[in-house]
């Protein structure tokens, strides 16, 4: 596994400060953030935008492999370019170097007026078109583990069975599944098997998504999902996305940066 840190934990920054703060921090990987990867669309094309910023990236030593798609993209959306629009920011993915590229699929929440599956034929129906866009690049785009809606790995793998593709995986967030009905990480991660793809490890006391770091007075078991994570073979990024703990001077995250470095010493071991 490899230590990332979500570029969001820099929101502030524009995309190219923020590499500058990871590499100043020793950090060599992280999940692009939708926020920057916006601010990098607003640019111009997707593909010319995605090339300027990983020569940037590269030359400091910073490697984007995972990237949140955008988060308010509403998939059972039939009044808008929906498929185009993710097209575009997949686009951009894979000119950066992206492989693992999460996504939010819809709930009741946002179709309210639709039956449970009807939600799920009109996602798929998507995604079916997402992952043909995909065919002959190196890249995953995988399906996050929501709060009430999604929560489950069934719920998740009820996708990867109906669209067929090698190119859909799953994300796991440990902090939605520290608060949803099934809190068992190590049985979402031996469940999900080869198909999870990218993680949010993020911590939290069980009732709101708090978004801290492991070891603090969240109460997600942290060595027994890196346990897991050992069993089944993931060596993909071991992606912190806690922006719980930025509300602080940018020196201050950095030491938090750092104390994360020997956390993960620590779980490696």
């Amino acid at each position: 596994m490899k230590l990332s840190m979500w570029s969001s934990y820099y929101m502030d920054l524009s995309p190219e400060d923020a590499v500058l703060e990871l590499e100043k921090q020793g950090y060599q990987y992280s999940e692009l953030s939708d926020e920057h990867a916006a601010v990098l669309l607003s640019r111009g094309g997707a593909k010319e935008a995605g090339r300027e910023f990983k020569k940037f990236a590269d030359a400091h030593n910073v490697s984007f492999l995972q990237g949140h798609l955008l988060l308010q993209i509403r998939l059972c959306d039939e009044s808008s370019p929906v498929v185009e629009t993710l097209k575009n920011w997949l686009d951009l993915f894979e000119a950066i170097g992206i492989k693992s590229a999460v996504l939010h699929c819809d709930g009741m929440n946002e179709c309210p007026e639709l039956t449970v599956d009807e939600i799920r034929e009109k996602n798929a129906a998507v995604l079916r078109q997402l992952v043909q866009h995909l065919d002959g690049k190196d890249m995953t785009i995988c399906l996050e583990n929501l709060i009430a809606v999604h929560e489950g790995i069934d719920d998740l793998l009820w996708y990867i069975e109906h669209v067929g593709s090698d190119h859909l995986g799953i994300c796991l967030d440990t902090g939605h599944l520290n608060f949803s009905s099934n809190k068992d990480q190590e049985y979402f991660i031996h469940k999900a098997g080869k198909h999870l793809k990218a993680l949010h490890i993020a911590d939290n006391e069980g009732k709101t998504d708090q978004h801290m770091m492991p070891f603090g007075k969240g109460n997600v078991d942290i060595v027994s999902v890196v346990r897991a994570l050992k069993e089944i073979g993931y060596d993909r990024l071991f992606n912190f996305e806690i922006p719980g703990e930025r509300g602080c001077p940018i020196e201050i995250r950095g030491y938090k940066l750092q104390y994360l470095k020997k956390v993960f010493d620590f779980l490696m071991k």
